[in-house]
């Protein structure tokens, strides 16, 4: 669905550059959840944004199904880009209208009737665990109340895709966990693909891919039990591993027989009761 070829952005100012993404390539596929994972500054959020060209590479083509944007301005642009939902680490609600109102304001001026919008806004609602909230106003609810409210609006354009920028980095542990749940709700349910970018490795372990980068580069990418598998090469690259994960890893370099790739507590107590 997305594919990106040879793409580089470089940044320029006050006599410096910085090469914020360096020559990657990646293939993301319709339907799934494609996690980005990497230490602060290795260009995550420059990458994403290269997706709909919020920012637009120096270098490198990029396709959204069979069109490749690098080519367009305008009109065509504007319309390749509603087919991307972007989701950032604020919530961009309006504090005067309720739960509803925000969810239903991107369609008020898509010709559709009262009835339809009732209709779609009461779906998502239901999709991301609001519909008890529709009446309550952005300052009644929490942090991942709100955040679920920003990505059922998003949702209401109906897009292929959706895009998180460090959705949950404002979160508790809680709001992580509801966010985290509508996400893989809407991609079970509404297909949707999926785009994470996080520095919480354990907000990844249910992706179906997942690439790693660091200083601009992609330097890893595999299914979540083949990156974690690499306790060492993660370690390298400064980022943290699932403390279940970690502890899979410290057993078996103690001599326990236990597989690669451990990702969940089910699975390490598994192997240890065999």
């Amino acid at each position: 669905m997305i594919r990106f070829e040879n793409v580089s952005k470089t940044f320029r100012g006050n006599g410096k550059q910085v090469e914020a993404v360096k020559e990657v390539s990646l293939h993301i596929k319709k339907g799934e959840i494609f996690g980005i994972i990497g230490y602060s500054g290795a260009g995550k959020s420059t990458l994403v944004r290269c997706i709909n060209l919020l920012e637009r590479p120096d270098r490198g083509r990029i396709w959204i199904g069979d069109t490749e944007i690098t080519v367009l301005k305008g009109k065509s642009l504007r319309k390749q880009r509603r087919k991307i939902g972007m989701i950032f680490q604020q919530f961009h609600l309006f504090a005067s209208r309720n739960v509803y109102e925000n969810v239903a304001y991107p369609l008020k001026h898509q010709g559709l009737t009262g009835q339809e919008i009732k209709k779609r806004v009461e779906k998502l609602l239901n999709l991301v665990g609001l519909e008890d909230k529709a009446s309550a106003y952005p300052s009644q609810l929490s942090g991942g109340q709100k955040q679920r409210v920003a990505i059922a609006g998003v949702m209401a354009m109906r897009p292929r895709c959706i895009v998180l920028d460090e959705p949950t980095a404002m979160l508790d542990p809680n709001g992580r966990k509801e966010v985290l749940e509508a996400v893989h709700q809407l991609n079970r349910q509404e297909k949707v693909t999926v785009v994470l970018i996080t520095h919480y490795m354990e907000e990844v372990i249910d992706a179906d891919h997942v690439y790693v980068m660091d200083e601009g580069h992609v330097v890893m990418e595999g299914t979540p039990g083949e990156i974690f598998s690499q306790v060492d090469m993660l370690k390298k690259y400064r980022l943290d591993v699932p403390q279940v994960t970690l502890l899979a890893h410290e057993l078996k370099k103690s001599g326990v027989d236990i597989p690669d790739g451990i990702l969940t507590t089910e699975e390490l107590v598994n192997c240890l009761c065999q």
